[in-house]
């Protein structure tokens, strides 16, 4: 449930939360048709220059004030979602209505998240034997490509340890260890495991506990975590909104300090020309004056225009399916540099499309708003049901993102309440406010009175997922309305 901006198609929207991002990021899946897939371009302009750089640093200084923000705690608080570097600090309860931190909550899975700090040394992840119990250790770059991800899908759930290693280490590692390089000295994890309903926290506190982080040099002995170090200087605000509020001094300031440790990769050496040209080089402080006065007014201005060409090519990502918002190249990004950033304004920490994928659906079938003052239905047919190694899951949120309130304390359905089929192996979800009839309310998905939108999460779909021959199926609007609810779908904002 990692912190994300919510967006309806061409409309996306920041979360006000003031909270820490990194308390638990949904994964975004929302997003729209006709990807810009390249960096803004327009020639070798001062102008442009300064936009593709804010462009192309914006994951990294979104990433720096994330970690920053996440690791200002003494100690593991599981409330917040803070814990100190190299230190993991796993969610604590199954979000319901009342949680309000950040939107999209995940009732599928626990969060534990870790940020690592590899300069001085690797870090060494062991996991537990999960006795076939699904789980995935997705490890992200300080530019937000996952470079390894470790769990059920690609090590299978046996114990194992893992050194993570940064770009610069040499050296030799114990036997039985494998290496993950990093190509940046600091790396998140945003570890999920399968949580199968609230009666089974237990289980997976016990299992989360025994995730473990430890230095290579103290490996194999045993070891306390430090106490972590607070800095009462650091901004409380919500990473993406201190960023947005960072004038072109500041920003690029922070942009060149952090690539001291988090270089750009040998594919990035033309827009690392272009940052020289801009008089930003990694390590080094930054003046924004330093090129004379015509750059630094292009860079002044790069910030509301690097962030206007972000914001629109959030509604850009992904593609329509059946009215579904699929996005299923996150993850990693190459040289696409509006892609990714992009993805990190929606929601920072995206998975691997072979790990997850979620699709969103806002409209029915015709087109129109979902809405709590009509009956849907979601039939997906014999042999068509999501198809996923692990498993999948409906989930309903209101307007603003969160669970909705309902008399059976059902979020979603697929999961941890599995539907019942029709006699022809079918399966039909109603999606209404009101309840249905009584042999129907198995596969009911309680929605609000108003507006709302549907994720469908996918952990570790099959291959027809991945290369687009399954889709889900449209959400279809029923004959008539509910009778419990306004005769008319409320106005949206």
């Amino acid at each position: 449930m990692f912190a994300r901006h919510l967006a309806s198609p061409g409309k996306p929207l920041r979360s006000a939360t003031a909270t820490v991002v990194a308390a638990f990021l949904l994964l975004w899946p929302n997003a729209a048709a006709g990807a810009a897939r390249q960096a803004p371009t327009g020639g070798d302009s001062v102008a442009t220059d300064a936009v593709n750089a804010y462009v192309y640093g914006y994951p990294l200084v979104l990433t720096q004030a994330t970690r920053q923000l996440s690791t200002n705690v003494t100690r593991p608080n599981a409330v917040t979602g803070q814990a100190p570097v190299n230190q993991f600090v796993t969610q604590e309860n199954v979000p319901g209505p009342s949680f309000k931190t950040v939107v999209s909550p995940n009732v599928d899975t626990l969060y534990s998240s870790a940020w690592l700090n590899l300069k001085r040394e690797p870090v060494i992840l062991h996991v537990p034997d999960t006795r076939g119990r699904y789980y995935l250790m997705p490890i992200l770059s300080a530019w937000t490509d996952v470079i390894a991800s470790p769990g059920k899908r690609t090590t299978g759930t046996a114990a194992g340890d893992f050194a993570i290693t940064g770009p610069d280490w040499h050296g030799t590692l114990p036997t039985g260890v494998q290496r993950i390089k990093l190509p940046t000295d600091t790396a998140w994890i945003i570890g999920r495991t399968q949580l199968n309903g609230p009666s089974d926290l237990p289980a997976v506190h016990a299992l989360s506990a025994k995730y473990t982080l430890t230095p290579l040099s103290a490996y194999g002995r045993p070891y306390t975590p430090p106490t972590g170090r607070v800095d009462p200087d650091l901004p409380t605000v919500s990473p993406p909104k201190r960023v947005a509020q960072m004038d072109a001094q500041t920003f690029f300031s922070h942009l060149a300090s952090a690539m001291a440790d988090n270089p750009s990769s040998p594919a990035d050496a033309p827009m690392a020309a272009t940052l020289r040209r801009l008089g930003i080089r990694p390590g080094k402080p930054f003046d924004i004056d330093a090129k004379g006065k015509t750059t630094a007014q292009a860079l002044r201005q790069a910030v509301p225009e690097g962030q206007q060409r972000i914001q629109e090519a959030v509604a850009a990502l992904g593609n329509d399916v059946n009215g579904w918002r699929v996005a299923l190249d996150l993850g990693r990004y190459g040289t696409d540099y509006l892609r990714r950033a992009a993805t990190a304004w929606q929601g920072l920490g995206a998975n691997l499309p072979r790990d997850a994928v979620y699709p969103t659906v806002f409209k029915d079938s015709q087109g129109r708003q979902l809405n709590g003052a009509h009956r849907y239905t979601i039939h997906f047919p014999p042999g068509r049901i999501p198809p996923a190694h692990a498993f999948w899951s409906l989930t309903m949120y209101d307007q603003q993102g969160f669970l909705v309130p309902n008399p059976v304390n059902r979020y979603a359905i697929g999961h941890t309440t599995k539907p019942e089929p029709n006699s022809d192996t079918s399966v039909t979800i109603y999606v209404q406010h009101d309840p249905p009839a009584p042999d129907k309310r198995s596969n009911w998905l309680p929605a609000p009175a108003g507006p709302f939108n549907v994720m469908l999460r996918m952990y570790w779909p099959r291959q027809t997922v991945l290369n687009g021959t399954w889709s889900p199926p449209p959400v279809t609007t029923s004959a008539r309305p509910s009778t419990s609810c306004p005769s008319g779908p409320a106005r949206t904002s």
